[in-house]
């Protein structure tokens, strides 16, 4: 049975889900398989002593960074420390991180591995609520800021907190099979799995809340009526505007295009159609505007990666 050691990096501030989520996957592997050191799991901080997370619970580290040996994988947390990291920390991953076999960073811990000039030149994601940092400061990491996880290589990160999870997740199916992973899963109560290019939040979180009423109301209308005519020219007309203004004015405040904000309403509701209820593929397809199935196939296949089929399959909550 192949040993993949796992080491944690631990600092001051970090988000304690972001190490206790993966954790308990790759512990959970060794119960499941019956090699409890499948992945043996060490925690180390910069001095060893002993790091506050952001929510005020202490950690305590098997030992330094320094006398850790080289990990199969090191996963590196993300949470309100990574925004002013230890320059010492810093050196160290860039130093010792490409030795590792796999790279893996959760959350915000995106930002210390680009820092570190580990995601130059790489696919990458973080919270959401980070990636236009990491985009502007790091013009070098290609950043996707709708993936739950994204992989290049050896390198893995993923998006805000449960995402590591399902990071974790898909790391041990890719290790030991679905199996093993789907077991973990039961055992967490958590899905096996949200596929990695799943996006990390629904539309309404994806976008900004209009300021002025006018335009509020036509996001409500639209979340409200994915089946009905969501031209732009509809909608400026609701708005009371004309198109070009409307346009102008809803990307203004709400940080996205109307068409773009439309399509991940649409998208959202297919998505739940197809998780919780028996309605077929036609008719989903009617209910969300799509018109036909084909239009809706290649919305899907575009923002998810699969069919509206094969995102039932996996993903339809009452068999």
């Amino acid at each position: 049975m192949t040993e993949r050691s796992v080491l944690v990096v631990l600092f001051d501030g970090l988000q304690s889900l972001d190490v206790t989520g993966p954790v308990e996957v790759f512990a959970g592997a060794g119960t499941v398989i019956g090699h409890p050191a499948a992945y043996p799991i060490r925690t180390a901080s910069l001095d060893g002593s002993a790091v506050r997370t952001s929510s005020g619970l202490t950690l305590v580290p098997d030992g330094t960074l320094a006398d850790a040996p080289v990990p199969h994988t090191l996963l590196v947390p993300g949470g309100g420390g990574t925004r002013r990291p230890h320059p010492d920390l810093i050196d160290w991953l860039r130093e010792n991180a490409p030795h590792a076999e796999r790279l893996v960073s959760v959350c915000t811990g995106a930002l210390l591995l680009a820092e570190a000039g580990l995601l130059d030149g790489h696919r990458a994601t973080t919270h959401w609520v980070a990636c236009d940092h990491l985009a502007r400061n790091y013009p070098d990491v290609d950043v996707h800021p709708d993936p739950i996880f994204v992989r290049d290589g050896k390198l893995a990160t993923s998006a805000g907190v449960t995402a590591g999870i399902d990071l974790a997740l898909a790391l041990v199916e890719e290790d030991h099979g679905r199996d093993v992973a789907l077991t973990i899963a039961r055992h967490l109560v958590v899905f096996l799995r949200r596929p990695g290019n799943q996006a990390q939040f629904s539309a309404q979180l994806a976008a900004q809340t209009a300021q002025r009423a006018p335009l509020r109301e036509v996001q409500q209308w639209v979340t409200e009526h994915p089946e009905g005519d969501l031209s732009v020219e509809s909608l400026a007309g609701r708005a009371r505007l004309s198109p070009r203004h409307f346009a102008r004015a809803f990307q203004a405040e709400t940080g996205t295009t109307p068409g773009r904000y439309v399509e991940r309403v649409r998208l959202e509701h297919a998505r739940r159609l197809l998780e919780d209820t028996p309605e077929g593929i036609e008719q989903i397809s009617r209910a969300c505007g799509y018109g036909t199935p084909e239009a809706m196939r290649r919305a899907f296949v575009k923002s998810l990666g699969a069919a509206p089929a094969e995102y039932r399959r996996r993903f339809r909550a009452h068999p």
